[in-house]
C-alpha cells in the first residue's frame, strides 16, 4: 500500500518553488504526492517527474474537465472531440510526468448541469468518447481512474454503481475507477458495501474527510472503510484529498468557504499519521 497526498490543496500548478514543501511532504512519511494536470505541457511535466525523482516521491496525476468547450458527452461533435482531444493532452503529460494513473471526474464537465438525470443518448456518447480516450491511454501506458462525484458537482454518474454500469458498457482496460470517501458519504446508502462491491473496478482510492477536512476528524466511518480495503485486497494508493481556500477558482469549484484545518500542514501530518496508524495496526 502508498500513501499519496494531492497536491489540491496548495496548487493546480507544481513548479520549482514547491520543491521545499515535496521534501517536507516526503519527510512526513509520503511515498508520493498526486500532481494536478491542468495547464502547461509534456515538458514541464517531466520537469517535474525529474524534481518528484530527485526527492524520492512516487507519483499519481489527477484532472478535471471544467470547460464547457471539452464535453465529452455533448450532442455537438465538435465539443466530444475537443474533449477526447484535451483527454489525449492529459494522457500525455501524466505519462510525461511518470505517472501511471490519472484520477478524477473525467467523464464530463464538472459543475455543468442539464436540469435532469443523465440520458440514454449521454451516456451513449460517454461510452464512445471513452472507448476512443482508452485507446490512447493504452499507447502511452496510463489509466484512467474515473471519479463519481456527489450531485452537486456532476449528474452523470454519482454512485460506484452508477460508474460500474459506465465502465462495463466502455469495457476497456485502461477506464476505470477511483472510490473517493467524501463523495460516497454523500450518495450512498452503504458507502462500504460500494467500494466491496465494485472493487474490481477500483485502481485508486481518495481518503477524504466528510468535511474535505483532516482525515480522521470526521465522520467518515475510517474503521470500516480500512477493514474492507484489506478484505477487497487493495494493494496500491490511498490518497489524501483535502481542499482550502487558498486557490479561489479551485475553493469555488469545490464549495469550499470556510477552513476546514488550523494549517495545510496539520491535514498532511495528522492525515499521515492516521492512514498510518490505521495500516499497521
Amino acid at each position: 500500500m502508498k500513501i499519496g497526498m494531492c497536491m489540491f490543496l496548495w496548487t493546480t500548478r507544481i513548479g520549482p518553488e514547491h520543491e521545499p514543501l515535496l521534501a517536507d511532504i516526503c519527510e512526513t512519511g509520503f511515498d508520493g504526492v498526486e500532481i494536478p494536470v491542468f495547464d502547461g505541457g509534456p515538458d514541464e511535466y517531466a520537469r517535474i517527474g525529474r524534481m518528484l525523482d530527485g526527492l524520492g516521491l512516487d507519483r499519481t496525476a489527477v484532472s478535471a474537465l471544467g470547460d464547457p468547450a471539452h464535453d465529452l458527452i455533448s450532442p455537438d461533435r465538435a465539443l466530444r472531440e475537443a474533449g477526447v482531444e484535451r483527454m489525449r493532452w492529459v494522457l500525455d503529460c501524466t505519462a510525461a510526468l511518470g505517472a501511471r494513473t490519472v484520477s478524477g471526474p473525467l467523464h464530463s464537465v464538472l459543475g455543468q448541469f442539464s436540469g435532469t438525470g443523465p440520458t440514454e443518448d449521454e451516456i451513449a456518447r460517454a461510452v464512445d468518447s471513452q472507448q476512443r480516450i482508452g485507446e490512447h491511454a493504452a499507447s502511452v501506458g496510463v489509466t484512467v481512474g474515473l471519479e463519481a462525484l456527489n450531485r452537486f458537482e456532476c449528474y452523470l454518474v454519482n454512485t460506484m454503481a452508477d460508474l460500474s454500469a459506465l465502465l462495463a458498457r466502455v469495457d476497456h482496460p485502461n477506464i476505470r475507477a477511483m472510490y473517493d470517501t467524501f463523495h460516497a458519504n454523500i450518495e450512498e446508502t452503504d458507502p462500504i458495501g460500494a467500494l466491496t462491491r465494485h472493487s474490481g473496478d477500483v485502481v485508486h482510492i481518495h481518503m477524504s474527510e466528510n468535511d474535505r477536512g483532516v482525515p480522521g476528524r470526521g465522520n467518515i466511518p475510517w474503521a470500516e472503510t480500512f477493514a474492507a480495503i484489506r478484505e477487497i485486497g487493495y494493494d496500491d494508493w490511498l490518497t489524501i484529498e483535502a481542499f482550502g481556500r487558498g486557490l479561489p477558482e479551485l475553493a469555488a469549484a469545490t464549495r469550499v468557504w470556510r477552513d476546514f484545518a488550523e494549517s495545510p500542514e496539520a491535514v498532511y501530518r495528522e492525515g499521515y499519521a492516521h492512514i498510518r496508524e490505521a495500516l499497521d495496526g
